[in-house]
């Protein structure tokens, strides 16, 4: 009982009842019986359109139901009844795969609702408690065995495993996971076992902030298929007044008839619509989150790509690069040991990397200085065991009274031609060498830039703070057109507004956090390694989840394909209409066979923009055979 109510209910319960009814009417010898079947099956195909037609009316709204209503209705009242049912069979058989269609374009979403996980385990009072996913409370440890869906984003604080994160980033290949990392729900354990405190459940995932972004994504509309609902307000009242002016001309009730059903702009009202659902969905799929089909659009005409040099062109995580001894009496070990130690008390950005060099070549940097002085745009001046310790630039070297450097001044300039940000280390009054640190640029940097220049991106520029020689060392490796340092944050918006001024369609790649400005003001903000990040999720116009410059050119693919589709579905959708209605005009095209061929553009419009959902194979990153550019070998004094 339970599954033939659940059949009636289903989209394919009316054309199947209804194609009974017409084969049916071919089968009994009476004409009359043969009529009365006819009807029927024009009743139970055509009812729901009436009724979808007068609400529309209602709402004051001239859709394709209308027209096809009409049309069916007065085929009946001429006593064309075979046309009035294959008119309203057809189109119930359309509207069928249409859904059916449809949601297949839509697969992605529901694929991502399909990986949010139903129950946690989850350690209360020291033993392990299953709970619905949404009951887990921040704070709480949750286990994660082998095979196993994690059920909150959190932080492992025990165990080791690998997780299959393709769900939140389209990355295939599992991540290894371990003791500090982040994970998130709806990713799976291919091995291993976790321990995960939970830090965000529910509707504070980044799961569940993806599926909110995709539904309200594929829903939000395109320019153009705003254009096409405006076009299509027009068109079909035009439609029906051309159908009542050749039947009173002509006094053809049944030519009138069928210019209305021919005149359906179904393919075309379907046309945009599916095409961004289907782009939205596959992007989402390789962790490509697109706000909407205006996004998209605007996506596909992008002409220069603006990027932000720290940690998107570089990995954001500076590292001792040189250790340059310039005092005989001095190693290596002792000047990295006197900056380490100095550097201990300082808020300077450079000093992590310094210090974490020391720990890691096994030097002291216990404790803190006696005494620290911060020397504001110059570096730090610290007291150590009694000696005086300056770590600095060649300004605050001069501050300290040293005229002779022993060689600083070359030793600085070389470094800093080589991308590197170096800093002077004196000791008591003598100059005892330089160390430099330096952000590795990434290994598919020159890679992407090549492919944005391939997609169709003119113009590739790096926006920085950064000074002028470090940013030229970068992009020198990078392949950028353009180089801007030492920008400050309006200063990046001011050249993205200058940009558009030259009649660029601007992308602004950035963290999704700083640089808000410029990513405001561009045409596209585009925040890259969102996963995990709900402000870029939710800000930016595309999330790239993936920390993977190569995503970036694969976005701007997407887009331009996604856009070729709708331009082709809107050839095909008034290309058919075209012919069908020279076809009624000058004969030979009647309401059912108009109706057959509509249904059939409508199929070849959906049809066309599932291509969208097939993945095509990328090109393997590079793989780096040798250190980075910002790393060469150490600088010689």
């Amino acid at each position: 009982m339970n599954q033939m109510q659940a059949w009636l209910s289903g989209r394919w319960a009316v054309p199947a009842v209804s194609g009974a009814l017409i084969v049916a009417s071919f089968a009994v010898g009476s004409e009359s019986w043969g009529d009365v079947l006819m009807v029927a099956a024009a009743v139970v195909a055509g009812w729901q359109i009436v009724l979808t037609a007068v609400r529309a009316l209602m709402a004051k709204v001239i859709g394709i139901d209308l027209l096809v209503a009409v049309a069916a209705i007065g085929a009946v009242v001429i006593g064309e009844y075979w046309e009035a049912a294959a008119v309203t069979f057809l189109f119930a058989i359309g509207h069928a795969l249409e859904n059916a269609t449809l949601t297949r374009t839509r697969s992605a979403l529901a694929e991502l609702v399909a990986v949010a996980p139903d129950v946690a385990v989850v350690l209360r009072d020291g033993e392990q408690t299953e709970v619905p996913a949404a009951a887990v409370v921040a704070g709480e440890t949750v286990l994660v065995k082998n095979g196993a869906k994690v059920p909150v984003d959190g932080v492992v604080i025990g165990g080791n495993g690998a997780l299959d994160e393709a769900s939140i980033t389209g990355e295939s290949i599992p991540v290894e996971k371990s003791d500090g990392d982040q994970v998130f729900a709806g990713t799976v354990s291919r091995g291993g076992f976790l321990q995960v405190e939970a830090t965000g459940v529910g509707a504070d995932t980044t799961l569940a902030r993806i599926i909110h972004r995709v539904e309200e994504a594929q829903d939000a509309k395109a320019r153009t298929q705003a254009f096409m609902d405006r076009f299509s307000a027009w068109y079909t009242p035009a439609i029906i007044v051309l159908a009542v002016a050749v039947g009173l001309v002509t006094g053809d009730v049944v030519l009138a008839l069928t210019l209305l059903v021919i005149g359906c702009p179904g393919a075309l009202v379907i046309s945009i619509p599916v095409a961004v659902v289907a782009g939205i969905g596959r992007g989402a799929k390789d962790g490509i989150l697109v706000k909407g089909g205006e996004f998209l659009e605007t996506s596909a005409r992008i002409s220069a790509v603006a990027l932000d040099k720290t940690g998107t062109l570089t990995e954001g995580r500076p590292r001792l690069t040189d250790v340059v001894v310039l005092d005989d009496g001095l190693d290596r070990a002792a000047v990295l040991s006197w900056a380490a130690r100095a550097e201990a008390g300082s808020e300077h950005p450079l000093a992590r990397p310094v210090i974490s060099a020391a720990r890691d070549e096994g030097l002291s940097v216990a404790g803190l200085p006696e005494t620290t002085e911060p020397v504001p745009g110059k570096g730090i001046v610290a007291t150590l065991d009694g000696h005086r310790v300056a770590v600095g630039n060649l300004a605050l070297i001069a501050a300290e009274g040293i005229t002779d450097d022993d060689g600083a001044a070359a030793v600085v300039d070389a470094l800093a031609s080589a991308g590197r940000t170096p800093v002077v280390v004196a000791l008591d009054g003598r100059v005892v060498g330089v160390v430099a640190v330096a952000d590795r640029v990434r290994v598919d940097a020159p890679e992407m830039v090549r492919r944005l220049h391939a997609a169709g991106v003119r113009k590739v520029l790096m926006l920085t703070g950064d000074t002028e020689r470090v940013a030229r060392a970068v992009a020198a490796q990078v392949g950028v057109d353009e180089v801007r340092a030492g920008l400050l944050p309006e200063d990046k918006l001011a050249a993205i507004a200058e940009l558009q001024r030259e009649g660029h369609t601007v992308a602004m790649v950035g963290d999704g956090v700083n640089d808000a400005p410029a990513l405001a003001t561009a045409d596209i903000g585009v925040a890259m390694g969102a996963a995990g990040t709900g402000v870029a999720i939710e800000t930016a116009d595309i999330a790239l989840m993936r920390d993977d410059l190569l995503t970036l050119p694969q976005a701007l693919l997407l887009a331009r394909r996604t856009v070729g589709v709708m331009r082709q579905n809107i050839v095909i959708a008034l290309a058919t209409v075209a012919l069908l209605l020279a076809g009624v005009l000058l004969g030979g095209v009647t309401m059912a066979v108009g109706m057959l061929v509509h249904e059939v553009s409508v199929l070849v419009v959906i049809a066309n923009a599932m291509r969208l959902l097939r993945r095509r194979s990328r090109p393997a990153p590079p793989v780096a055979t040798q250190p980075a550019p910002t790393q060469p070998a150490p600088v010689q004094a």
